[in-house]
């Protein structure tokens, strides 16, 4: 229920009679000086100045109650619980005062709605940026920041000062140049140890003088990691493609030019060297193949998965394929599987491909005279993987087993870098082109699955392959 603001009965104070008797004292000077010179008596003197008082104080009290009622108005109005139809004034000037004080209440109270409206628009656009963004006072302070910030940086900055953030030194001298106006803006790369040896692209600029508030300066981070880390590998893929192509191709020149003009009549050399450029010419090939499989498989992430692939059929036609080269070593193939190993959702092409890779790669490096093991087998889901986007539900893993030497950890996190190949495979002459795993990385990410390697000196090499049956 709305309180009303009414005069509805007389409320006289001593404030009231204070203000009468001043009023009346210009009076009782003249009835002190009629009564001393004779003009009337003492006490019609008395009962004149009483009747002054009573009459200044009957004047006096409706536009001081309604004032009182105004101020009081006025407080509650300043708590928000009065509008303007709350009070009931008589006297002209008391309300043509309240009409005025209400037209400043619906002025600022329409402004202030529309700050706030505002306000509240400037925070969600602030924080549906992508990139973090933090405001600084001029000791560096953090007035104020977004939610990409607080996603990479964690809650509660406003109690740190940025350089409690970031102790690159390169940084925090630039937000200090600015902070100190001897810059408008600086731009900065640096690394940042602190969050995952990220590398920051920072922005800071100093915000107008005549804006009022704390913030001084605005700090706009971009990560640019995966961007920096793409342009290397981009770099590095460009570098060691030239560089396994320059090799077969310097020989197969140098042979050819041999047997231009030294070797022309030599019978002997000319079939070792036709043998060698042969072998030469195949692995670039093989290169070149890989690469334009890499390439595609790279290009083709979005390709839909729809083909049902029948996993018995895949293995018995890549075992078959490569039977001869285990036959050359002396390797046996094992397979095991499970019943009931049921269809899977992917790309028969791809997935033929890396199975076909894996199993090439446990021929190649496995001894001599020893057996590949490979295993079919249902799981319930796939081992998930950090930084990875992995199927849920049911799957089914491949592994390849051989007795090959223990791979280092070194080398093991490094084994699905295209061109990567071990040392010790370099010295014992194993050809390859270093991109076959990575190859197999792609598919098995493409089809949102998972490889993983173990290795032991006891069991040898493990590579398992785990692939949705759906791709929910």
């Amino acid at each position: 229920m709305k309180k009303r603001f009414k005069i509805s009965q007389i409320d006289i104070d001593a404030r009231h009679f204070k203000r009468a008797l001043i009023l009346s004292l210009p009076l009782a000077v003249v009835y002190i000086d009629l009564a001393v010179l004779n003009f009337m008596t003492p006490l019609v003197a008395i009962v004149c100045f009483t009747i002054t008082v009573v009459s200044n104080l009957l004047l006096i009290f409706p536009i001081s109650a309604e004032l009182r009622t105004l101020r009081n108005y006025i407080q509650t109005l300043a708590t928000g619980n009065a509008n303007e139809n709350d009070i009931e004034l008589s006297e002209k000037d008391t309300r043509e005062l309240a009409q005025a004080i209400n037209a400043i209440h619906k002025i600022w109270t329409s402004k202030n709605d529309t700050l706030e409206a505002q306000t509240l628009s400037d925070a969600a656009v602030f924080d549906t940026l992508p990139d973090p963004i933090l405001m600084l006072d001029n000791e560096g302070g953090i007035t104020n920041y977004n939610l990409a910030a607080e996603m990479l940086l964690g809650p509660n900055m406003a109690a740190n000062g940025i350089d409690r953030l970031f102790s690159t030194n390169i940084f925090i001298a630039a937000v200090d140049k600015v902070l100190k106006a001897k810059s408008d803006s600086e731009s900065v790369l640096f690394h940042a140890p602190e969050y995952g040896n990220r590398r920051f692209y920072a922005h800071i600029t100093k915000l107008p003088r005549h804006l009022k508030g704390r913030a001084a300066a605005v700090v706009s981070l971009y990560d640019v990691s995966k961007a920096l880390s793409l342009e290397k590998m981009q770099s590095d893929f460009v570098a060691n493609a030239s560089h396994e192509l320059r090799t077969p191709l310097s020989v197969i020149s140098g042979f050819i030019e041999t047997l231009q003009t030294t070797a022309h009549d030599d019978e002997e050399t000319r079939d070792a060297f036709l043998g060698i450029m042969k072998e030469q010419t195949e692995y670039m090939a093989s290169l070149i193949e890989d690469l334009l499989s890499l390439s595609r498989l790279e290009m083709g992430q979005n390709k839909e998965l729809k083909d049902k692939v029948d996993l018995h059929e895949v293995i018995d036609d890549v075992t078959q394929a490569l039977k001869i080269k285990a036959f050359q070593r002396s390797v046996s193939i094992n397979i095991t599987e499970a019943n009931r190993i049921p269809k899977i959702v992917g790309d028969n092409q791809q997935i033929h491909q890396v199975l076909q890779n894996l199993l090439d790669n446990a021929i190649k490096y496995a001894p001599e005279n020893s057996e590949v093991k490979i295993e079919l087998k249902a799981v319930p889901e796939i081992p998930a993987k950090a930084g990875q986007n992995v199927a849920g539900g049911r799957a089914v893993s491949i592994s390849f087993n051989n007795k090959g030497q223990k791979i280092n950890k070194e080398d093991l996190a490094r084994l699905t870098e295209k061109f990567y190949r071990m040392q010790v495979h370099k010295d014992m002459k194993i050809k390859g082109t270093g991109l076959g795993l990575a190859i197999a990385k792609q598919v098995v990410m493409h089809h949102r699955g998972n490889l993983t390697v173990s290795s032991t000196a006891y069991n040898g090499n493990t590579f398992t392959v785990y692939l949705p049956v759906k791709q929910n």
